[in-house]
């Protein structure tokens, strides 16, 4: 008898594959060819002059280093969220749960509005920490909050599947064997979250460092101090100075491109690691 063909819903490799290649190259690759191009074509001298602007230098230090941050914030507190969601049973669990997903569905300028509403300083938020000197809106610590908003669902999604494959017979057995609660969550729980902490991480970042609609109102947009990057894309595309725009836009491109590239290739080696581990 001839070996019988596995069944697949799908079409064969050939076809689907040239679907992926041709979807990937009209939704990402062609748009990225063209900032390249519009990039190129304007001369290193006026390429320098559009990136190295002060004010877009402190553009790309307050979008970067910010959204690193709140990718960072988001880890330990999406790692908490997860861990509530998981494990333990309370009322309105399920509320809860549905919550964390808000920052998807909610848009993005209102989810700004929103924000810059509660934490100005006249607001129930922003008046209770004025009197301390402490400032939320039209300050860096708003764009931070603003991106730790919208970052915390990835985390927690990609945290929560994870934790509740993991058994709780494990720990259990960990703790019988005379194990602390911390030695536990070092040497049991933690390594087997870390490659999805680093992917929601990655996420929150990516996600973080183009946001331009819940960050453009609670920054205040102040020259060198709260503009984000994207800002800086959109004021040089007002001015009609298109080149300008895919400079800085390359440049971002670029920065998160190697990031990203970095911490996959960290996620890549701590899975190699627990699985050898393992």
């Amino acid at each position: 008898m001839g070996k019988l063909k596995r069944f697949s819903p799908l079409p064969g490799f050939g076809l689907t594959l040239g679907y992926t290649l041709f979807y990937l190259l009209l939704i990402v690759l062609i748009p990225l060819a063209a900032v390249a191009g519009k990039t190129f074509g304007m001369g290193w001298e006026a390429f320098w002059a559009a990136i190295s602007n002060p004010r877009v230098v402190a553009s790309y230090q307050l979008s970067f280093g910010a959204s690193l941050l709140a990718a960072a914030v988001n880890v330990v507190f999406g790692l908490i969220f997860a861990w509530v969601l998981v494990r333990y049973r309370f009322p309105g669990k399920g509320l809860v749960d549905a919550l964390v997903d808000l920052p998807f569905a909610l848009p993005t300028a209102v989810a700004g509005i929103a924000l810059a509403t509660i934490y100005a300083p006249n607001g129930p938020i922003g008046s209770l920490l004025a009197p301390f000197g402490i400032e939320i809106a039209y300050t860096p610590n708003g764009v931070l909050l603003a991106l730790v908003f919208i970052g915390l669902p990835f985390v927690v999604r990609t945290v929560q599947p994870v934790l509740a494959d993991l058994e709780k017979e494990v720990e259990e057995a960990a703790a019988g064997l005379g194990a602390s609660r911390w030695h536990t969550f070092l040497k049991i729980i933690l390594p087997h979250v870390t490659p999805a902490l680093l992917t929601g991480f990655a996420m929150a970042f990516a996600r973080a460092v183009g946001e331009y609609g819940s960050v453009i109102f609670i920054a205040g947009n102040v020259p060198m101090v709260s503009e984000i990057t994207p800002l800086m894309i959109i004021t040089k595309l007002e001015q009609y100075d298109y080149q300008g725009a895919t400079a800085i836009a390359s440049v971002m491109l670029v920065i998160s491109f190697v990031l990203l590239l970095v911490i996959n290739g960290l996620q890549g080696w701590m899975q190699n690691r627990y699985t050898k581990g393992a």
